[in-house]
């Protein structure tokens, strides 16, 4: 495989267990990663599980630090000390479930994408990683009082059969996502993506609904179930905390009934991905948010 650089960006820990049948669960934080739903979906996960970093991807190489800024933290002992953009490969055992998870935690890289992924593909080749599936969340305009639509898709014909997915026709902008499933159609690894819409009225408040949601659809492509008793109560506390917040706003409370009323009609269709222009739209305002 090749690398950008001459050492391998791939830093191993010297203890990494054995993992059965694993799949691996990709969460990338920033542009893909909405309200962070896919973050906290991925979180829940390492949370509920036997879980415990088995490498880190060297950010030196795939960041721009100008854009992605190192954070100044002071430790117990008053020192300070820099924390990088960091991805990280956690290996969560399921000893209850027919197989483990490796989860990839991570901060959408700025830099060398295609080494980037070629590194990840090749960690999750070596340690025997029969499935990739990649969650993630976007802006759309659903009502936070509905459903999560999860929009589940794939380009295997057997994955799709399986798992009851949808063939992608998506064309357009992409993130670090989209090149992730190309790395793993090169190296003949399946892999499904799911995306969570969040509305877009309460896209900067964290939204454990979409969290949920994903983790409900991810347990039948992974087989693998975690406790979300947390996760439920953070619902009900999002769903009275956000019912306060647009009862007191009568404009955006007309807004949320519009948009309830639309999307109830579409109830039983499955919510596309935006189209290429919208997602070339939100991910300006990603970057223009980012400046800000």
């Amino acid at each position: 495989m090749h690398y950008a650089g001459s050492v391998n960006p791939l830093q191993w820990e010297p203890d990494i267990p054995r993992l059965r049948s694993p799949v691996m669960i990709c969460a990338f934080r920033g542009w893909n990663d909405a309200a962070a739903a896919a973050s906290t979906a991925l979180e829940t996960l390492a949370s509920g599980l036997d879980a415990a970093t088995i490498a880190t991807v060297d950010p030196e190489e795939f960041y721009d630090f100008q854009v992605n800024r190192p954070m100044i933290t002071l430790t117990d002992d008053d020192v300070r000390d820099i924390e990088w953009p960091q991805t990280e490969l956690i290996a969560a055992l399921a000893p209850d479930a027919p197989r483990d998870l490796l989860l990839l935690d991570g901060t959408e890289p700025n830099l060398r994408w295609r080494t980037f992924t070629e590194t990840l593909v090749g960690a999750a080749r070596q340690l025997g990683v029969e499935r990739v599936v990649t969650i993630g969340s976007l802006v759309a305009e659903v009502a936070h009082t509905l459903p999560v639509p999860i929009t589940a898709l794939a380009s295997d014909p057997e994955l799709i059969a399986d798992l009851d997915l949808r063939r992608s026709a998506y064309e357009g902008p992409t993130g670090v996502i989209g090149v992730v499933h190309d790395a793993c159609r090169r190296a003949g690894l399946p892999s499904a993506s799911l995306w969570a819409a969040v509305p877009h009225y309460i896209a900067a408040v964290p939204n454990p609904k979409a969290a949920l949601a994903l983790l409900s659809r991810l347990e039948a492509i992974a087989g693998v179930t975690v406790d979300t008793s947390e996760l439920e109560d953070e619902c009900r506390e999002y769903d009275e905390h956000v019912g306060r917040a647009i009862s007191a706003n009568s404009e955006i409370g007309e807004m949320v009934e519009r948009i309830e009323a639309e999307q109830t009609e579409q109830i039983g269709e499955t919510l596309e991905i935006p189209t290429a222009d919208a997602l070339a739209s939100e991910f300006q305002r990603f970057l223009r948010d980012q400046r800000e």
